[in-house]
C-alpha cells in the first residue's frame, strides 16, 4: 500500500477522533483521582454501563439525542450513590482500600449487565443523522468521527468554565489542594467530593454512548478500555485534566500512525509511549512529583 500525503493526513484525523474517546475516559479518571485520591477501577465498568444504558433508551426512543443528553445522568447517579455507600467510608484508609472496592464494583456491573442484556452483547450502528463522510480536502472522512472529536471538545470547555468561572469550581480545586482548610471555612467538602465522582462517572458513561457506534458492546468492552484510559491517564499525568486531553489525543495519534505502518504493534505502540514518557518524567507529561505517596 502506497503511503500518501492525504492518506497519512486522514489518518491523522483518525487518531484525533480515537483520541477523543480516550481522553473524554482520562478526564474522568483524572478528576476523581486529583480531587479524591481514588484510583477508581471501575471507570471502564462505567464506561461499559453507558454503552449498554445508551443502546436500550435509543431502542426505547429511537432518539439518540435523548440518549446522549439521559445516559450521562442515570451513569452519573450511580456514581452518586457508589461513592456516597460505598467509597466514602473507606476515606482515609489507605489508596489500596478504594481501589480494591471499585476493582471488584467492575465485575458486579460486568455481571449485571451480562444477566440484562445476554453476554453477546447488544448490536450499535451510526444515527442516521450522522451517516455518511464529510470532505475534508484531503479525502472523506465519516461524519461520526468529527462529531466525535466535537463532542469531546464541547465537553472539555464546559468542564473547563465549570472548574475555572463558577464559585463552585473554585471550591472543587481548592478542596483538591487541601480538604481540611475547606472544612474549616465551613465547606462540606463531603458534598464536593460527592459531586466530583457523579461527574467524572457521568463522564465516563458519555463516552460509553459515543463510543458504541465505533465498536462491539459487550459486557467486556470495560475491560479492555481501562488499561488504555489508565495509559492515557499515566502519559498526562494523574491528577491532569490537561494531560488527560494531550495525552489522549496523542495516544490516539500514536494508535492511528502505527496501524497504518504496522498493524500488529498498534496495540504495544502505546505502551511503548507510555514507558518512554515514564522514563523522561515519572510523574507524567503534565504530573506533579510525589501526587502518589
Amino acid at each position: 500500500m502506497e503511503i500518501t500525503p492525504s492518506l497519512l493526513a486522514l489518518q491523522l484525523v483518525t487518531g484525533i477522533a480515537l483520541g477523543a474517546i480516550y481522553a473524554l475516559l482520562a478526564i474522568g479518571l483524572s478528576l476523581i483521582f486529583g480531587m479524591l485520591t481514588v484510583v477508581n477501577f471501575a471507570h471502564g465498568a462505567f464506561f461499559m454501563v453507558g454503552a449498554f444504558i445508551g443502546l436500550y433508551f435509543l431502542g426505547l426512543t429511537g432518539n439518540f439525542w435523548f440518549s446522549l443528553v439521559l445516559t450521562p445522568l442515570v451513569v452519573g447517579g450511580i456514581g452518586l450513590l457508589t461513592e456516597r455507600f460505598l467509597v466514602r467510608p473507606l476515606y482515609g484508609r489507605g489508596i489500596d482500600y478504594p481501589l480494591l472496592l471499585t476493582f471488584g464494583l467492575s465485575w458486579v456491573l460486568i455481571e449485571a449487565m451480562r444477566l440484562a442484556f445476554g453476554v453477546e452483547g447488544l448490536p450499535s450502528s451510526t444515527p442516521p443523522e450522522l451517516r455518511g463522510a464529510v470532505d475534508l480536502g484531503i479525502g472523506y472522512f465519516p461524519k461520526y468521527r468529527l462529531f466525535l472529536i466535537f463532542a469531546t471538545a464541547v465537553v472539555v470547555v464546559a468542564l473547563w468554565l465549570f472548574l475555572e468561572k463558577t464559585r463552585y469550581g473554585l471550591i472543587v480545586r481548592a478542596g483538591s489542594r487541601d480538604g481540611e482548610i475547606c472544612r474549616v471555612l465551613g465547606i462540606d467538602i463531603s458534598r464536593v467530593w460527592l459531586v466530583v465522582f457523579g461527574i467524572g462517572c457521568a463522564i465516563a458513561g458519555l463516552s460509553g454512548v459515543l463510543a458504541a457506534p465505533t465498536r462491539a458492546v459487550n459486557p467486556e468492552m470495560g475491560v479492555h478500555v481501562l488499561a488504555e484510559s489508565f495509559v492515557v491517564t499515566v502519559v498526562g499525568g494523574m491528577g491532569s485534566l490537561v494531560g488527560a486531553v494531550v495525552a489522549g489525543l496523542l495516544v490516539g495519534v500514536v494508535f492511528a500512525l502505527t496501524s497504518l505502518f504496522a498493524p500488529d504493534l498498534a496495540e504495544l505502540s502505546i505502551f511503548v509511549l507510555m514507558a518512554l514518557v515514564l522514563l523522561v518524567r515519572p510523574q507524567g507529561l503534565f504530573g506533579k512529583p510525589g501526587l502518589m505517596s
